[in-house]
């Protein structure tokens, strides 16, 4: 295999997930000081951290909390535990659920759309309450869902006693984490994340507006939630595009809901600024063929396990450089995504990311005549090498 000519096939052509400090050769504008308790601005392709102040401090995301219910919804409905059209009886439960409401009315019936809906939109702790209930039997088992999930996800420093996020010392999260959870609902389930743009929703005889003030201000936002209360403050998760590039911002514990809205634009505004993402191959795509002794064929194409993409500072692109190598004497059987190489991607002299190469097929074993002219092949080899 001629190592060089796919270097050269290779350059600029793998999965980046790199932050900023992987490129302090440059000065960076400092990012802005937002008045909040903590705050995280994560790019949505990679998943990667461009900006960040106390990201992992556990705190209370008050209606925060909504985005996990609302997910947990819409996993069910991809599941067909539930259906967007089933009935769901309102409890007097969910009817006396205090704070931010939907206004269903105890005992009638009311479709989980209509719900989500709500939650969404209208950050209805009755809406909240009552679609937990449904999928779960109460509130404390779809507790119990929430934090299974939130290990599932990667969510480290959360943890939720209820649907609604209405305080309690037990419940709380971190910016970071919601940023993680609202990269998982935009990618997972696009057709549910519409919702999460829409301006309004009427209920009950009532109009009610999206709290989130950026779905007036800025066209490129599309989502996703506010929260509030005396002890979290205010707090928002939202997510723009801009040519092509998604941007997740959070913020905890601003001092008002105009606030929130200015320290979060903020954010973006530096991220789309200073900041560039691209994709370049989707996992699976074929970059080398790799010889393989002793199997039914003599060659097994290689491909990267994820998404070929790249976040990093505006300019430094065109800087990077990367080379790959394959593990010494393939021998079958191969599975497919064995790790079969590696990708090595530099910047000047230094190593800011590496990549598993993977076999994108399985080699079986050849026939006895082949292992066995390979064996001798391979005797020789090593002799001589």
């Amino acid at each position: 295999m001629n190592i060089t000519t796919f270097a050269k096939r290779l350059f600029l052509l793998v999965p980046l997930l790199l932050s900023p400090a992987a490129f302090a050769v440059e000065v960076m504008p400092a990012p802005p000081q937002l008045a909040a308790k903590a705050y995280v601005l994560m790019d949505a392709s990679s998943g990667n951290v461009l900006v960040e102040n106390n990201g992992d401090q556990r705190l209370p995301p008050a209606s925060l909390t909504k985005l996990m219910t609302a997910y947990l919804a819409t996993l069910e409905i991809r599941r067909g535990q539930i259906g967007e059209n089933d009935p769901v009886t309102v409890s007097e439960n969910a009817w006396r659920t205090g704070g931010s409401r939907m206004f269903i009315k105890v005992g009638t019936q009311v479709t989980v759309s209509d719900l989500l809906h709500g939650i969404i939109i209208q950050s209805g702790n009755d809406a909240s309450v009552a679609l937990a209930e449904h999928i779960a039997g109460s509130e404390d088992a779809f507790a119990d869902m929430m934090n299974k999930t939130v290990a599932d996800l990667g969510m480290t420093n959360s943890h939720f006693m209820n649907p609604t996020g209405l305080p309690n010392p037990e419940h709380y999260s971190s910016a970071h984490d919601m940023a993680v959870l609202a990269r998982a609902i935009i990618h997972e389930d696009p057709a549910h994340y519409a919702i999460y743009s829409q301006k309004e929703f009427f209920w009950n005889g009532i109009k009610q507006p999206n709290r989130n003030l950026l779905l007036w201000r800025d066209k490129t936002v599309d989502g996703l939630k506010t929260g509030h209360t005396d002890e979290a403050g205010y707090c928002m998760v939202s997510s723009a595009v801009r040519d092509g590039m998604r941007l997740i911002a959070v913020v905890f514990g601003t001092s008002s809901e105009v606030a929130r809205a200015a320290e979060t634009q903020k954010l973006l505004t530096y991220g789309f600024r200073f900041f560039e993402t691209q994709t370049f191959y989707q996992k699976g795509a074929e970059l080398a063929q790799a010889p393989v002794w002793k199997g039914a064929t003599n060659q097994v194409k290689a491909g990267l396990a994820q998404d070929l993409t790249m976040t990093l500072p505006k300019g430094q692109l065109k800087k990077l450089a990367a080379s790959m190598t394959m593990n010494p004497q393939l021998i079958a059987p191969i599975a497919k995504g064995d790790v079969i190489g590696k990708v090595e991607v530099k910047l000047e002299d230094k190593v800011v990311h590496s990549a598993d190469l993977i076999a994108l097929d399985a080699v079986e074993e050849g026939g006895i005549f082949r292992r066995m002219w390979d064996s001798i092949r391979l005797f020789f080899y090593g002799i001589f090498n």
